[in-house]
């Protein structure tokens, strides 16, 4: 185990200083560790953004599904059409360009970014023996750096705000006045993602779509695994999750609000697009077959009465001829 998180380790090394380089050169720029991580954080989540709107998107298109989804269930029911419905499903989802796990996506994707920050935290604190004394010895950042500089005369602590961001929800504190602060960061990461989830509810029913069960399921349990990770890391990589968190609410708003993630805006236009050629075709006979019938009237009408003419005097010489 030891040997393959060492290899693992190795892998991300260049990642590590990566990130150490960048949260170094913002501490530089304003010297306060919090706000060093958030701009990190913005960085960060710059970059996944794209996957945040293909996220919502997928999403949106998986709740747009649900009536044919559940047709095909209702259809194919039954364990000995089990393959049959699977693979009409899979075709479904590839016509329309939905993904199942796409709302995991984000989730997913912060995984490797909690790993990586969670390390570059623990190596900003890293200590060693020098002398039969321990000496901070910040690991991922430049040792030219304002940081390097700060975390060797503060002995490894990152405070901030008159919190020490290296500490843990259940780490040892002076008292439970200074514990309040790390019990608040969890509580509003996990309140956050509930608030998040809450947004992509009352959008789903403001345009009528059913949310699938399984996504209810994972919105209800997941935020709570979560909580469990937020007490036993460290309180920097918890504002990570709170900054990010905050990002994507705001990308979310902003999507909904231009209409980018609206699950009819897509689908009314491809109506739209079909329906207008057929209905083009069906209305322009009858445009052109009203001035015909407007002329045609009138010529019957004139013959008419010139043959009615005729015929009345010829009536007449016969009545005259029979007296």
């Amino acid at each position: 185990m030891k040997s393959f998180v060492h290899t693992i380790g190795a892998i991300f090394q260049p990642v590590f200083h990566l990130f150490g380089w960048i949260l170094a050169f913002f501490y530089g720029l304003i010297p306060n560790y919090a706000v060093a991580i958030s701009l990190l954080t913005v960085v960060i989540m710059g970059a996944l953004t794209p996957f945040t709107i293909k996220s919502t998107k997928s999403m949106m298109a998986m709740q747009k599904l649900q009536p044919e989804i559940k047709k095909l269930q209702q259809k194919y029911k039954g364990a000995e059409n089990r393959q049959v419905l699977n693979e009409e499903l899979m075709r479904l989802y590839k016509e329309e360009g939905a993904n199942p796990v796409g709302g995991c996506l984000p989730v997913l994707l912060q995984a490797p970014f909690l790993f990586i920050l969670y390390s570059v935290i623990k190596g900003l604190s890293n200590k060693v023996l020098v002398h039969g004394l321990l000496v901070a010895q910040p690991r991922y950042i430049p040792s030219s750096s304002k940081m390097y500089h700060s975390l060797v005369v503060s002995h490894g602590s990152i405070k901030a705000f008159g919190m020490d961001l290296n500490l843990k929800l259940f780490s040892v504190h002076n008292s439970f006045v200074a514990q309040i602060p790390f019990i608040v960061f969890v509580l509003a990461a996990v309140g956050l993602q509930y608030f998040q989830m809450a947004q992509m509810n009352n959008r789903n029913r403001k345009t009528g779509q059913a949310m699938p069960s399984q996504q209810q399921a994972m919105q209800r349990f997941l935020p709570l695994i979560f909580a469990y990770f937020y007490m036993v890391i460290p309180a920097a990589v918890v504002l990570y999750m709170i900054i990010s968190t905050v990002i994507r609410i705001i990308t979310q708003d902003l999507m909904f609000r231009s209409g980018v993630s609206n699950p009819h805006k897509a689908g009314d236009g491809k109506i739209v697009e079909r329906e207008l050629p057929a209905a083009a075709k069906t209305e322009a006979p009858e445009k052109k077959a009203i001035p015909p019938a407007k002329q045609s009237t009138p010529p019957p009408k004139k013959p008419s009465t010139i043959k009615s003419q005729p015929q009345s005097r010829s009536k007449a010489k016969r009545k005259r001829k029979a007296r």
